[in-house]
């Protein structure tokens, strides 16, 4: 492993105090990829200006097409008047109240479907009608990934302002890559145990009995403190399913003396359940890890659970996490070892990957194969070995350690320090001698980041959903790499980020220098509303 330089970065805690400061400007964000969306929607015929619906107004809607969050776009009906509806699906004629007003527009809750929406499909999951994890189930799969792709291109018009013309003669918007796997994809899940069951309302009467209600599954759309009981889930692997069912199975036995976590009063000794998938290196089969996160240090009452568990051949981890905060975090002060390994094992384009109970890794194993191929191709390698990589927001230095055997060196930079030992640890474990990870906030440069390193020919950018830092965009168009390859979960940010490398920002006197030349959207997560991006950036 190469040794880290000194940098003036300033080295920060797990934390991440700086989510604090970035939080504005990601609700700006969301607020631009809402009205780009109203703008994909606007009819030739001017929307009556003087209209605005008052809260609780009842109305008539037709959802017209999907915008931020999955969210349905509708206009009301002579008006124009743009709402948001979340659940509603292109097509479905349904019955809304208003609930929120925001600016331009107001958001509504669906209170009855009229009539079903285009592509309409029966979603196999049972609780898809109330779980917040998958709002388009029942939507058609080829239909999911074509609003996918026309809100990609909606958001790169009217928020990265980038003509239509210019995309579509240039070639640069590439078709969206659908997921083969559209269930079962998922190689972590994460579960709540909770004090308080939702309930559905037609079930609300079956449960007047005053008896428990403990639950363990996903928190109900809106609700922090109620939990919907969850059997199985058909985004996460089949052996995954087996443990959280003979969880299920027990757990709630009066004579095992567990209670659940009990977010208003702290009491409670069960938070999390974290299920990871991951595969023996040697043999390939699938091996689970089990992460309970409890409140306190109590091994005694897990013992009944690990025994019953560890039973399953694909169980090859156990794991405690002890929270002791009143914060709802999975992430532990204390880590234990109850039972076998104390990580799983990943193999991704060739490499081995070590996965700890809290260390980041593409969750969808399978489509992160075709998003890191996707990205070397556009990292446009000479496979020489001459070529200097900067790769920024590096996670555990997944995507670095894929290019490295092809460049001279990969210099990586991110915030979280648990991210940047997994990394060295991930390159170790691969024999990889030519990476560099460094600890640092990529949020709070000065002047003097980039001394510790030679100009890189392509940089590797994959920041989280709020985009990168005006200081980052301006060390960047000063930099003046050859490449730059933007990978992105928020294809809001994203389009904001493209318009200032590309075409600048008076207001900051910034001048663009690169040139788009290639936009592909990636379905990483089927059902979701989620999109990942991965831009090619070539210097003018």
């Amino acid at each position: 492993m190469a040794t880290m330089p000194s940098h003036s970065l300033r080295h920060l805690s797990i934390t991440r105090p700086w989510l604090r400061t970035i939080r504005s400007s990601l609700t700006t964000m969301a607020s631009l990829a809402e009205d780009s969306t109203q703008a994909q929607t606007q009819q030739p015929s001017k929307p009556n200006n003087a209209y605005f619906p008052k809260r609780g107004q009842i109305l008539e809607l037709v959802c017209e097409s999907l915008g931020f969050k999955g969210k349905g776009v509708c206009k009301v009906e002579d008006s124009g008047f743009i709402v948001m509806c979340d659940r509603a699906l292109p097509g479905e004629r349904f019955i809304g109240r208003v609930t929120r007003k925001k600016g331009n527009y107001a958001e509504v809750t669906k209170l009855k479907t009229i009539s079903p929406h285009w592509d309409f499909v029966d979603a196999p999951c049972e609780y898809a009608s109330y779980c917040g994890g998958c709002k388009t189930q029942n939507l058609s799969y080829e239909a999911q990934i074509r609003a996918k792709e026309q809100q990609v291109q909606e958001l790169v018009m009217h928020v990265g302002n980038f003509s239509r013309l210019e995309l579509d003669s240039l070639n640069i918007m590439k078709p969206i890559v659908p997921c083969d796997i559209q269930f079962h994809y998922r190689n972590k899940m994460e579960f709540s145990f909770g004090s308080q069951e939702w309930l559905p309302r037609e079930s609300l009467l079956e449960k007047q009995d005053g008896g428990e209600s403990y639950a363990l599954g996903l928190h109900a759309p809106g609700f922090f403190d109620k939990v919907l009981n969850v059997n199985q889930c058909l985004l996460q692997s089949e052996p995954a399913n087996t443990v959280l069912a003979a969880i299920q199975d027990c757990w709630r036995d009066p004579q095992l003396g567990l209670s659940a976590y009990n977010v208003h009063s702290h009491a409670g000794f069960l938070k999390h359940l974290m299920l990871r998938s991951g595969r023996d290196v040697k043999t390939g089969l699938p091996e689970l890890m089990v992460n309970f996160v409890t409140s306190s240090y109590k091994p005694e009452l897990l013992k009944p659970l690990v025994e019953k568990i560890s039973s399953i051949p694909e169980v090859v981890s156990v794991i405690n996490n002890v929270n002791t905060s009143i914060g709802s975090t999975s992430v532990g002060e204390e880590e234990y070892i109850l039972y076998g390994k104390s990580a799983i094992t990943e193999i991704l384009r060739g490499l081995t990957f070590q996965i700890s109970a809290n260390s980041f890794f593409q969750t969808n194993t399978h489509q992160a194969e075709v998003l890191y191929k996707l990205i070397e191709e556009c990292a446009g390698l000479r496979g020489d070995g001459s070529e200097i990589v900067l790769d920024l927001f590096c996670g555990t230095g997944t995507i670095g350690l894929t290019l490295a055997k092809r460049v001279r060196h990969v210099y990586g930079y991110e915030v979280v320090a648990q991210a940047i030992a997994d990394a060295c640890l991930n390159a170790k474990l691969n024999s990889i001698y030519n990476a560099t990870f460094v600890q640092g906030d990529l949020n709070k440069i000065d002047e003097s980041f980039g001394n510790n390193f030679p100009k890189p020919d392509v940089v590797i950018s994959d920041p989280n959903r709020p985009g990168m830092h005006m200081k980052l965009i301006k060390f960047l168009l000063k930099l003046k790499a050859p490449r730059i390859v933007y990978v992105s979960c928020n294809p809001a940010t994203c389009a904001r980020d493209l318009d200032y490398l590309c075409h600048g920002m008076i207001e900051k006197n910034l001048k663009g220098c690169y040139k788009l030349k290639s936009l592909q959207a990636v379905d990483m997560f089927p059902h979701t509303p989620h999109i990942e991006c991965v831009c090619l950036l070539e210097l003018c």
